[in-house]
């Protein structure tokens, strides 16, 4: 099996049904800063939250407390739960 540098790379190759609940974070967060890439901000969210249900029913501010975490980040995050919410109730 390949070795995804990106999860993007593997979305693109292998479909998003592919991904992990950690990689499809790491797509909304993009970049990580210096020593802490966005995979393991993206584990860090799930450790804290314990899933992506989890982490759907934060308030916005309380991701801020996440070293890594900006309000692009988290405002991209926001809105693909909307997103996802979105499709759902229709």
């Amino acid at each position: 099996m390949a070795e995804w540098k990106h999860p993007g790379g593997k979305l693109r190759e292998q479909g998003a049904a592919s991904l992990t609940d950690r990689e499809v974070l790491a797509i909304l967060i993009s970049s990580g800063i210096k020593g802490k890439p966005a995979e393991a901000i993206a584990d860090e969210l799930l450790h804290k939250y314990g899933s992506l249900q989890g982490l759907a029913n934060q308030p916005l501010e309380k991701l801020l407390e996440i070293k890594g975490l900006s309000d692009v980040k988290i405002i991209r995050i926001a809105a693909a739960y909307e997103l996802a919410r979105r499709l759902t109730s229709s």
